[in-house]
């Protein structure tokens, strides 16, 4: 090998080697983008978008029942239409007689005292009404710094009243940052609020803020998300139909909360879950949602970040892997199914089991690493396709050179070896006497000559096919004079191993075929079975014609078509494994061509073989093919 050869080699070794180094290196390249990605994802916090999607499930998912512990009170339309004004003191101590009478468990008053109409003596009535209702207590919407508690105390005549502090809240400056009321708080610096009070008169483990379902820390408060029901779930008395003595499902053993539902201040009214309207709900219904969230115990639980990361990592990892492993349908199918089964646990999740996973970061994981990966995806298969195409073009001339010069070489090879079968031909006609060595030797230079001239045939009519030069020259013929011209001719090669070569033909009409290369099919298919049939035995060619179609049959009594190559025989250049270990010679182009020249008549060729048993190959040719 030359030097050149030697480096050239070399570094072809080199560039193999280098190619299998990147694939082998490709899958942990892009598994380490897609860990990033879930990386820099989780690294940023999505609130307004999750809360879209925590909203979406509880929407979705069937309303809880009330715990029934809980009834409200309300000053509404219906109140200010019967007293022709709004309550005043008079009207409060009344009602407060009416709910004493009754025994509620509490009553939770959400209209601050100071802001009662009346005159000294009427308040003050007010307020001894007040003190004698069980559970009497204002609430406040304010949260006490610790130790400033005594700022809550009540002026006169109200100082002995009870004051508590319930506060409620809305994402403002902080998370989804669109005003919707999602939590409560259960304590502020170390100070229990009103709604854990009230909740443990009828769920004690609630005093235990660790019992709380759902409970988490935020600055130095610790809060829950509520557990909303949507409005008009909470049976509501009007005030005056109240202070009458008739309210709406009863109120003893119950927490009941008196407020406003007047429609005249946005304080008394919030955003849910279930709608972002600004009078969605009204405050009285979402303290007793608090409530019964505490009384339940069934707020919501919200999954450590270690499984968010896992869930994102997971997500980006098999997005990365769809869009560069599989075709765009089956990775659209499948990312598809991912992320509805992912929402679907989310939610399956959310409902029985009051936990909230996370959707935000994972669901833009796989957006983000799909639309990243995409465009690389798309360069590296115009990379190949452009490789394909030159590599496609190159074939394509080598091809073309390949045929050019099979066509010429066989062209010009049919010349000699046509001198060779002639000069063959003269010796063995000449008188002159030949040694039995000499016209053996010429026999074999005959049965040479005809078997290299029969490969040049095949190479040329292959040549003809894949250049779509091959056309159909009809002519009518009797298909049983054809059949017994060519078994005439290759009477010469049954007789030297002693095989019958018997005809079958039933009379028949002449037909229309390319004669030339129909007498190419039947050949080769006689051929074959002389090839390969054992000496002693016998070939049977048999003819008919029945229902509009000629049937020609080649049946032997060879070793036969092994099962699994019956559907390769038929294919340009195959021989059989028996074939190959023999001494018979052949190009593997003979039943390629004759299936090839038999379907361009518009007819079939099939085998029917045995292992041991031989071979029957039968050609179907339709009786009024038309010129083409």
């Amino acid at each position: 090998m030359s030097a050149r050869a030697e480096s050239t080699t070399n570094e072809l070794t080199k560039d193999k080697i280098a190619r299998r180094a990147r694939a082998s290196y490709r899958p942990f390249v892009r598994v380490g983008f897609a860990l990033v990605i879930a990386f820099l994802v989780t690294r940023f916090q999505f609130d307004y978008l999750e809360s879209l999607l925590y909203d979406a499930r509880m929407r979705l998912r069937p309303a809880p029942a009330p715990s029934g512990h809980v009834t409200t009170i309300t000053v509404d339309a219906r109140t200010i239409d019967r007293l022709r004004r709004a309550p005043d003191a008079k009207d409060h101590a009344k009602l407060l007689g009416a709910l004493a009478a009754r025994g509620p468990k509490a009553v939770m008053y959400l209209i601050h005292p100071s802001e009662i109409v009346g005159s000294y003596e009427d308040l003050k009535a007010f307020a001894e009404a007040a003190e004698r209702t069980p559970g009497f207590v204002v609430a406040v919407d304010d949260v006490p710094m610790k130790g400033a508690e005594e700022s809550f105390r009540l002026a006169v005549p109200f100082e002995k009243l009870k004051v508590a502090a319930a506060p409620s809240t809305s994402d403002r400056n902080l998370f989804a940052r669109d005003l919707v009321t999602r939590r409560m708080f259960t304590s502020y610096q170390g100070q229990t609020f009103l709604h854990v009070e009230l909740a443990a008169l009828f769920n004690p483990k609630v005093r235990d803020e660790n019992r709380i379902h759902g409970v988490f820390d935020f600055l130095d408060a610790r809060q829950v998300y509520i557990d909303f029901r949507p409005a008009g779930r909470y049976p509501a008395t009007s005030f005056a139909e109240a202070a009458d003595g008739d309210f709406e499902g009863g109120v003893g053993g119950k927490i009941v909360i008196v407020g406003r539902d007047l429609r005249t201040t946005v304080k008394d009214y919030i955003r849910t879950p279930y709608s972002r309207e600004v009078d969605a709900m009204t405050a009285v219904e979402m303290h007793a949602n608090m409530l019964d969230t505490l009384i339940l115990n069934d707020g919501y639980y919200r999954l450590p970040d270690g499984l968010n990361v896992l869930f994102t990592t997971l997500m980006s990892v098999l997005t990365v892997y769809v869009v560069l492993a599989l075709k765009p349908a089956q990775g659209l199918l499948l990312l598809g199914s991912a992320v509805l089964s992912f929402s679907a646990l989310c939610y399956l999740a959310f409902w029985w089991g009051t936990v909230w996973v996370v959707m935000a970061h994972p669901v833009l994981a796989a957006f983000i690493c799909y639309y990243f990966f995409i465009p690389y995806r798309l360069i590296v298969e115009n990379r190949k396709s452009w490789e394909y195409y030159q590599k496609n073009r190159l074939l394509t001339q080598v091809e073309e050179l390949k045929t050019n010069f099979l066509s010429m070489m066989s062209h010009d090879l049919k010349t000699p070896i046509a001198r060779i079968q002639g000069m063959t031909d003269i010796v063995l006609k000449d008188p002159a006497p030949l040694s039995e060595r000499q016209r053996e030797a010429l026999h074999t230079l005959e049965k040479s000559s005809q078997e290299l001239l029969e490969f040049v045939s095949s190479i040329l009519n292959l040549g003809r096919i894949e250049s779509k030069e091959l056309r159909l020259h009809l002519h009518s013929k009797d298909p049983n004079q054809l059949i017994k011209e060519v078994a005439g001719k290759l009477e010469y090669m049954a007789k030297p191993k002693g095989i019958d070569l018997k005809l079958e033909l039933e009379p028949m009409f002449s037909i229309k075929m390319d004669v030339d290369l129909m007498r190419q099919v039947i050949a080769n298919l006689i051929e074959n079975a002389i090839k390969y049939s054992p000496a002693g035995t016998r070939v049977l060619v048999s003819a008919e014609e029945a229902a509009g179609r000629v049937s020609i049959q080649v049946a032997d009594q060879g070793a036969g078509v092994p099962e699994d190559e019956i559907g390769h025989i038929f294919s340009k250049f195959y021989r059989s494994k028996g074939a190959k270990s023999s001494d018979i010679k052949g190009s593997g182009l003979g039943l390629y061509l004759a299936k090839y020249f038999v379907e361009l008549h518009k007819g079939s060729i099939s085998v029917d073989s045995s292992p041991g048993q031989g071979s029957t190959f039968t050609v179907e040719l339709p009786t009024d093919l038309q010129e083409q």
